[in-house]
C-alpha cells in the first residue's frame, strides 16, 4: 500500500511538470505556478529517500527541460525563478553523477541570468546564501574556481541586504578568496559604501532592481553610456557635461562617475581594476553622499565592512603565502588614503589596514626589503595628509623596529635609511609639517600641526637610531642626523632631547644594542631591547643597564642599590 501511495505521488508529481511544458503561461513563466516548484522539491525528497538510479533518470529529463525553460523566461517573467531555480540546482548537485549532469555550466548560468537580476530580492539572497553554505564543501572541492569569480555579485548581495544577511555570508566568505580573487576582493570590500552608493543610484534613476538587470537598465536608460565610455577609453576624452542642458545627478546621463561605477556594479572578477577616485565627478559624488542623509542601508554597510574586513585579514594571515602577501601590501599602501570619507568607517578601515601590514611585517621582516620602493614612496609623501603622515608613521617604526628587513639586507637598509634622512632634513629645515596648508592658521590647526611635526620626527629619529643599530656600518651618517637635531632646539624640547639620549646611548655599544637592538632571534640568542638578563650577573658582566639613560635623569644616578642586592649569589 505504502508503495502503491508513493508510485501515485511521484506519477503526479512527474505529470505537474510534464503538464507545465504545455500550459502556455506556465511554459512562458514556470515560476509563475507555485505547483512547479513544490513538485521539484517533492521529486527532490522522493529520489533522496529512495537513493534509485532509475527514480533520478526518469526525473532528470523532465527537470532539466524545466532549468532551461525558467532560464530563457528569466528576462520576460514577472515572478522570481531565483528559488525554483535552486531547488534544481539542489537536485543537479546531489544526483548530477548519476545522470552524467555536470552541475557547473548551470550554476554559473543561475549566476549570470537569474542572482544578478534578484539579488535584491531578499527572499532568494537568504536562500542563496543558505544554498550555497550547505553546499560549500562540494562547491569547493568540484568547482573551486566558482565562488572566487563571482564574488563582486555575492558582495552586491550583501551591500544590498545588509545586516540580516551578514551571519550566513560570513559562512561562505572563505569559499570566495584564492590565489586569483584575494588581491581584487580587497579593494571591493574597502569600497562596500560606494557600492551601495552605486545601487541606490541606479534604483533612483531605473526603478526597482528586482527582476532587472543592473546591465539591461543602464542600457537602455541611456544608451549613449557605452559609446561615450568607450570614447573616454580610445580617445582619452573625459565625458563632457551638456552645458545647458545638463541634467541632475538622478538623471540618465552618464557623469564622470559612472566609469566607477560600471566596474563596482559587475557581476564577475575580471581582475584588479584601477578605481579613479581622484576624478572630480567621483569627488562629487562622494560628497553628495556625504552631504545627504545616510540610507539604512548606507549606515548598515558602513559597520558591516570593517568586520568583513576582519575575516579577510584573518583568513590571509592564516592561509594565503608569503608572495601574495607580500605583492598585497602595496595595495594596501595606495588604498589608505582612499576610503568612503566617513570619520568612523575611514578610522576602523585604516586601522585594520595598519595592524594587518605590521602583522605581516612582524611574520617575514624580508618584505620591508623587498618593497622598498613603494616604502620610500610613501615616506616621501608624508606631507600629503594626516592619514599618509599616519602610514609614514608605521612604515618609520616598522624599518627600525625589524632593520630594514634583517642584516642580510645591507642595500636595502642603505636606501631606506636615506629615505628617512631625506624626511629628517625635509622637516628640520622646514617651519611646517608639510600639509600644504595656508600660511593663516588657526591656533588650534597650529598646535595640532606642531604635534604632527613633532610625532612624526620622534618616529624618524628612533627608526634612524634602530636602523643604525641593526646595520653598524651607518652609525657614522646616524650620529650626524641625530647631532643635527640635538643641536637644533627646535620648539618641542622632546625631539632634540630624544635625539640627544640615543646619542648617548650610541656611545655605549652594549646598553644601545639592549635599548634598540632586535628583538628577533637572532644568531640562536634572543634579544628584548630594555631587558636584562640578570641570570648571567654572576658569571660575566653585564653592561647593558638603561635605567639612569632611560629615565632622563639629570646628574647622578637616583638609585641607591648595590648590584650584589640584585644579581644572584652561588
Amino acid at each position: 500500500m505504502a508503495d502503491k501511495n508513493r508510485d501515485d505521488r511521484w506519477d503526479f508529481y512527474l505529470r505537474t511538470l510534464s503538464n507545465s511544458s504545455r500550459d502556455s503561461n506556465s511554459a512562458n513563466d514556470p515560476a509563475s505556478d507555485p505547483s512547479i516548484l513544490q513538485s521539484v522539491k517533492k521529486l527532490y525528497e522522493l529520489c533522496k529517500a529512495e537513493n534509485s538510479e532509475d527514480l533520478v533518470a526518469r526525473v532528470y529529463p523532465q527537470i532539466n527541460k524545466l532549468f532551461h525553460r525558467a532560464v530563457a523566461s528569466q528576462s520576460q517573467s514577472r515572478t522570481s525563478n531565483g528559488l525554483l531555480l535552486l531547488a534544481i540546482l539542489q537536485f543537479y548537485l546531489d544526483f548530477g553523477e548519476m545522470v552524467l549532469h555536470d552541475a557547473d555550466p548551470s550554476l554559473r548560468t543561475f549566476f549570470r541570468s537569474c542572482l544578478s537580476r534578484e539579488f535584491s530580492d531578499p527572499a532568494v539572497a537568504e536562500a542563496t546564501l543558505d544554498f550555497l553554505n550547505m553546499n560549500k564543501k562540494k562547491l569547493l572541492t568540484s568547482f573551486p574556481s566558482l565562488l572566487p569569480q563571482f564574488f563582486p555579485l555575492f558582495l552586491k548581495l550583501i551591500a544590498w541586504n545588509g545586516e540580516k544577511s551578514e551571519k550566513s555570508f560570513l559562512k561562505l566568505f572563505p569559499g570566495l578568496i584564492s590565489p586569483g580573487s584575494f588581491l581584487p576582493l580587497f579593494p571591493s570590500l574597502v569600497d562596500l559604501p560606494i557600492l551601495v552608493v552605486a545601487l541606490e543610484k541606479v534604483e533612483r534613476s531605473s526603478g526597482s532592481l528586482i527582476g532587472n538587470s543592473i546591465a539591461s537598465m543602464q542600457k537602455s536608460t541611456a544608451p549613449e553610456m557605452l559609446l561615450a565610455l568607450m570614447d573616454e577609453a580610445y580617445t582619452g576624452s573625459t565625458i563632457g557635461d551638456g552645458g545647458g542642458d545638463s541634467e541632475s545627478e538622478d538623471s540618465n546621463t552618464i557623469d564622470v562617475a559612472d566609469s566607477l561605477f560600471l566596474d563596482l556594479l559587475k557581476d564577475e572578477n575580471d581582475g584588479l581594476a584601477e578605481r579613479h577616485w581622484t576624478s572630480p565627478g567621483m569627488a562629487t559624488v562622494l560628497q553628495a553622499a556625504i552631504n545627504s542623509r545616510q540610507s539604512d542601508r548606507l549606515k548598515q554597510i558602513l559597520k558591516m565592512a570593517p568586520r568583513i574586513l576582519d575575516v579577510y585579514f584573518t583568513i590571509i594571515l592564516r592561509d594565503v603565502n608569503n608572495s601574495l602577501i607580500c605583492a598585497l601590501i602595496p595595495l594596501l599602501m595606495s588604498r589608505n588614503a582612499t576610503v568612503f570619507p566617513d570619520k568612523s568607517f575611514s578610522y576602523e578601515i585604516r586601522k585594520r589596514i595598519l595592524e594587518f601590514m605590521l602583522a605581516a611585517f612582524q611574520r617575514s621582516p624580508d618584505f620591508i626589503a623587498l618593497l622598498k620602493k613603494p616604502i620610500m614612496d610613501r615616506l616621501a609623501e608624508a606631507y600629503d595628509n594626516p592619514a599618509k603622515t599616519e602610514l609614514a608613521l608605521q612604515l618609520c617604526w616598522a624599518i627600525g623596529e625589524y632593520g630594514g628587513g634583517g642584516g642580510s639586507h645591507k642595500d636595502a637598509a642603505r636606501e631606506l635609511f636615506e629615505s628617512l634622512e631625506l624626511l629628517l632634513y625635509e622637516n628640520l629645515s622646514s617651519s611646517r609639517l608639510g600639509l600644504r596648508q595656508e600660511s593663516a592658521l588657526s591656533s588650534d590647526r597650529e598646535t595640532f600641526r606642531k604635534s604632527s611635526q613633532s610625532r612624526l620626527l620622534c618616529f624618524v629619529i628612533t627608526a634612524i637610531a634602530k636602523l643604525a643599530t641593526h646595520h653598524r656600518e651607518l652609525l657614522p651618517r646616524a650620529r650626524v642626523s641625530l647631532g643635527k637635531v640635538a643641536r637644533s632646539r627646535i620648539s618641542d624640547g622632546r625631539v632634540w632631547k630624544r635625539a640627544r639620549d640615543y646619542l648617548g646611548l650610541m656611545r655605549e655599544p652594549a646598553i644601545c644594542l639592549s635599548v634598540l637592538g632586535p628583538s628577533r632571534p637572532s644568531c640562536g640568542f634572543t634579544r628584548n631591547p630594555g631587558t636584562v638578563n640578570w641570570s648571567d650577573g654572576g658569571t660575566k658582566m653585564i653592561a647593558h643597564i638603561p635605567f639612569y639613560i632611560l629615565g632622563e635623569q639629570e646628574g647622578p644616578p637616583f638609585h641607591d642599590f648595590s648590584f650584589s642586592d640584585i644579581l644572584p649569589r652561588r
